[in-house]
């Protein structure tokens, strides 16, 4: 599916339609406390100025029905997943589990890989992949690394800055393709068990699995660190591109 917009030479111009799954938190507007499904406007703004129409996706059953609508999805960043799911109970850092949504999330994860649209999963979303390919997860890093690197503890929003090494001739070293790449990360989980079907293909210095790729699959990339919390749009734009459109 591609959305129609107007070329200003007279003639349209077809742009991929990105899926972007929501998510749900509360907020206070106008005096009023509400529920709201939500994406983080920098990834709609990214995916816009990358030729892409995005399609806000509220989790709800049958989500994974959209999928033959799409020529991508965006899975970002959000709340700890539900151990269940790969067979664990939960730690006692684990919270804001949402387990019907995460099982929304995971079977329109699982419609995207199967049609072989491009997928860019961000921080959430790389554990969600992990765990649809069978994986498992480390549900408080600080209890394997000893630091708190990766969520740095602050009462502000931080990120926590590592350097990166990448797989020489990986899709996300020809992604990000610079001698010293860092992550700008904020999580307290990560991979643990690699899922079957997945490469490894990025790593913070302390060993925690910061980039995975579907083995075979055209683009299906999942990185650890906070995409779209910074300026840096190159993610978003390979996406972009794997879904059709030729802009750099």
């Amino acid at each position: 599916m591609n959305s129609v917009t107007n070329d200003p030479a007279g003639g349209t111009v077809r742009r991929p339609v990105i899926g972007i799954c929501a998510r749900t938190a509360p907020v206070t507007l106008q005096g009023s406390e509400l529920t709201v499904s939500l994406a983080l406007q920098s990834h709609v703004a990214f995916l816009s100025q990358a030729g892409c129409t995005p399609l806000l996706l509220p989790l709800l059953p049958g989500a994974q029905d959209l999928v033959g609508r799409l020529d991508g999805l965006l899975v970002p960043g959000g709340p700890d997943l539900d151990p269940v799911l790969y067979g664990q109970d939960a730690h006692p850092a684990t919270r804001a589990m949402t387990p019907d949504a995460d099982r929304t999330e995971l079977a329109l994860l699982r419609a995207a890989l199967d049609a072989q649209l491009p997928v860019l999963a961000i921080c959430r979303g790389m554990q969600l992949l992990n765990v649809a390919h069978g994986g498992t997860l480390h549900q408080h890093l600080s209890d394997t690394t000893g630091h708190d690197g990766h969520r740095p503890p602050a009462e502000a929003f931080t990120l926590g800055r590592h350097p990166l090494k990448l797989r020489p001739g990986s899709g996300i070293a020809g992604v990000l393709d610079e001698a010293e790449p860092q992550t700008a990360c904020h999580h307290h989980q990560g991979v643990d068990r690699l899922g079957a079907g997945l490469t490894a293909t990025g790593w913070a210095g302390d060993g925690t699995v910061e980039a995975v790729e579907v083995t075979g699959h055209p683009f299906a990339v999942g990185v650890q660190w906070e995409c779209g919390q910074t300026p840096d749009r190159r993610l978003h734009q390979a996406l972009a591109r794997a879904a059709g459109h030729p802009k750099n």
